[in-house]
């Protein structure tokens, strides 16, 4: 008869190396498609709330980033806590549009923990032709 060694769920998750990889592919997956000449990214953030997301360009990159700190206070005058939990957390994430967008161009919703931004694409700058002073 083969035993086989009871597993401690404890140990394998604090001993898993790469924990923060697998939460991270959890948070803020996003899609991007193009649309009449615009990017569409939706943004998952469910569990955070709409004045805790913001919305960044900087030097062509545009980052999202959202924050919570959630506590559930049940104060019992009777009995012991078995179990009880706290969350605080942020995650970001940045995606480069391109030097000619600006925050002006860019439309964004928030509805049901996804987020939804509209930005145009990163056309270059069209040099302006040379004019030709005439002189008198």
């Amino acid at each position: 008869m083969m035993m086989i060694p009871r597993r401690n769920f404890f140990d394998e998750v604090f001993n898993d190396e790469n924990l923060m990889d697998k939460r991270e592919a959890k948070i803020m997956k996003t899609d991007i498609k193009e649309k009449d000449g615009n990017y569409i990214f939706t943004v998952d953030v469910p569990g955070f709330e709409k004045e805790n997301i913001e919305i960044e360009l900087e030097n062509g990159y545009l980052t999202v980033s959202a924050k919570t700190n959630k506590e559930i206070n049940n104060e019992e005058k009777d009995g012991n806590y078995i179990y009880r939990e706290r969350y605080s957390g942020q995650c970001s994430r940045s995606f480069y549009v391109g030097d000619n967008v600006t925050e002006e161009d860019i439309k964004a919703s928030f509805k049901n923990g996804v987020l939804t931004m509209v930005v145009p694409e990163n056309k270059p700058q069209q040099e302006e032709p040379k004019k030709r002073i005439i002189i008198d």
